[in-house]
């Protein structure tokens, strides 16, 4: 059940940040396999609002979820967790 006010977070890398305050994250999960039992990897990809254009490729950051901000952007970057080098 889904608590009021909670929103998700998520840790993932910026793959571009070539539009204009948008930044496309990538979000790896493992999942069990329902009959194997072993865990595989999943990834997934965000486009995520970047307000002042701070985030480059490679940085590690969480993205929270917000209300819909276009078509695809229904994530904010919350925070940057470490640049790239």
């Amino acid at each position: 059940m889904k608590k009021r006010g909670m929103k998700r977070q998520l840790v993932g890398t910026v793959l571009s940040n070539k539009m204009d305050k948008t930044v496309t994250v990538l979000v790896k999960r493992l999942v069990r396999h329902p009959v194997y039992k072993k865990y595989v990897s999943r990834r997934t990809k965000f486009a995520a609002h970047d307000a002042q254009n701070e985030c480059g490729i490679g940085d590690r950051v969480v993205i929270a979820e917000s209300r819909p901000l276009s078509r695809r952007k229904r994530w904010r970057v919350s925070s940057i967790i470490e640049k790239a080098v």
